[in-house]
């Protein structure tokens, strides 16, 4: 008992630690919230093309020795509009659209990378992150920014919701479909924009799907969905971090086996959707008794 009092007191001993709780926490949360709606929408893939679309700018920034964070912004918001205009085609599907920018930026950051002679922590950090690196003006930025998104995605919930289940209904019904679009789109580049710096590529992408799927599988209801994967996302990250800590593992990786390990289980174990409940056999009334009824 007291060796778990210790592990679970010690860390928060270390300025740095309380830092990365911090952060990731907060990501976690955000990234929960934003989750869900990516999860509905069926766009997971967006996240990806994303963080790999802000890469090249990223690099191209790097490579002038200007603003990472700014470079990596300017690129994945530019990706997003374009994937939100030409998904407007209806003869093209969103994951179509989304795969032919993703391919294009991450082939440009290739193109972009093999430039430099060398490969250096600044730029690798996007990629795989430095929560055990941040300092305070990286968690007071990201709550800020943070904040901001969130309340943009409950004031518009609604409209978002009817976009998401149904564009054509939404559409006929006067919601104007094109700016929900460019604002979901743009909610989602700024999520994984803000915390590529402290989180890096992987980490964020993780954050971004698996609470809100695991949450997906526990609940129908939207308020209940985004409160689970908030908090699935949140007590994911300081389990991670504390996984990595005890054992000296990298934590953004400690982070994403964390989450997936929840998600496993809750598809395995979940009340209604797991695996164990659909395999169970289903109760079927009595038949009824020789004359009864009659």
């Amino acid at each position: 008992m007291n060796e778990l009092l210790v592990l679970l007191t010690e860390p928060w001993h270390l300025p740095f630690m309380r830092r990365a709780f911090a952060v990731a926490a907060i990501v976690g949360l955000v990234c929960g919230v934003v989750g869900v709606y990516v999860v509905l929408r069926g766009m997971a893939f967006i996240g990806d093309a994303v963080a790999h679309s802000a890469f090249p700018g990223v690099a191209l920034a790097y490579a002038f020795e200007g603003n990472l964070l700014l470079g990596g912004a300017t690129a994945g918001l530019t990706t997003a509009v374009l994937i939100a205009f030409v998904s407007q085609n209806r003869r093209l599907k969103e994951d179509t659209v989304i795969g032919v920018f993703f391919a294009f930026a991450f082939g440009l950051g290739i193109v972009l990378v093999s430039t430099r002679d060398s490969w250096t922590t600044d730029l690798s950090s996007f990629l795989f992150g430095q929560v055990l690196a941040v300092d305070a003006a990286d968690i007071w930025r990201v709550a800020g920014i943070g904040a901001v998104l969130v309340a943009v995605l409950l004031a518009l919930r609604k409209e978002l919701v009817a976009v998401t289940l149904d564009r054509e209904t939404a559409r006929a019904a006067g919601l104007p479909v094109l700016p929900l679009d460019l604002t979901l789109y743009v909610v989602v580049t700024a999520t994984i924009v803000m915390s590529l710096e402290a989180v890096g590529n992987i980490l964020v992408l993780a954050l971004l799907i698996t609470p809100a799927a695991t949450a997906r599988l526990l609940t129908e209801r939207l308020w209940a969905m985004t409160l689970l994967a908030s908090v699935l996302g949140c007590a994911g990250s300081l389990a991670g971090l504390y996984v990595s800590y005890a054992y000296d593992l990298a934590a953004g990786g400690s982070v994403v086996v964390v989450l997936t390990a929840l998600f496993t289980c809750v598809w395995l174990c979940g009340p209604r959707h797991g695996l164990a409940a659909r395999l169970r056999p289903r109760r079927t009334a009595p038949a009824p008794a020789v004359g009864e009824g009659a």
